[in-house]
């Protein structure tokens, strides 16, 4: 018998000012997309921003339905819409926030588990680390350098046929 231990590493700013500037204008674009959010059921709003390696900046929000399956977060948005529309260019850097209308978010906010797996694909296609900021609406922000980070035992293409 033997033990695996899996480590992610987290840099934790205190808060946004704290960030690089090009850090801040892109959760300042994940903030605008949150708000635009379609979130009638839940009224939670995801807001996600990605900036690929060509400099352009895609955003997405949560989606919902009175047939919840049917709704799609905010991360799977933006990376679906990315990919459709810049299929060769790889992503750099993704941002997610949210806005609770009952009480200011004071805790970043982190990926469901079908968004996690969705994004590692990514990484794994490009063959390059997406780096990832979390935030609530004010307070610490999260910062981590993979999404292997969020996903460290990951299911991939390599167990298929």
């Amino acid at each position: 018998m033997k033990t695996l231990e899996l480590i992610s590493r987290i840099t934790v700013y205190e808060d946004r000012n704290e960030l690089p500037v090009e850090w801040q204008k892109l959760l300042d674009f994940a903030h605008t997309a949150a708000q635009r959010a379609y979130s009638p059921y839940s009224n939670f709003k995801v807001g996600a921003a990605l900036l690929l390696n060509n400099g352009e900046v895609v955003t997405g929000n949560n989606q919902e339905n009175a047939a919840f399956p049917s709704g799609l977060c905010a991360e799977r948005t933006a990376i679906f819409y990315a990919s459709s529309q810049y299929p060769e260019v790889p992503f750099n850097k993704l941002a997610i926030t949210a806005i609770n209308p009952m009480e200011k978010l004071t805790k970043p906010v982190s990926p469901c588990g079908s968004c996690r797996q969705a994004l590692l694909e990514y990484e794994q296609k490009f063959n390059q680390h997406i780096e990832v900021l979390l935030a609530g609406e004010e307070g610490e922000v999260y910062v981590l350098k993979s999404i292997s980070d969020l996903l460290p035992f990951s299911f991939s293409k390599e167990y298929l046929p």
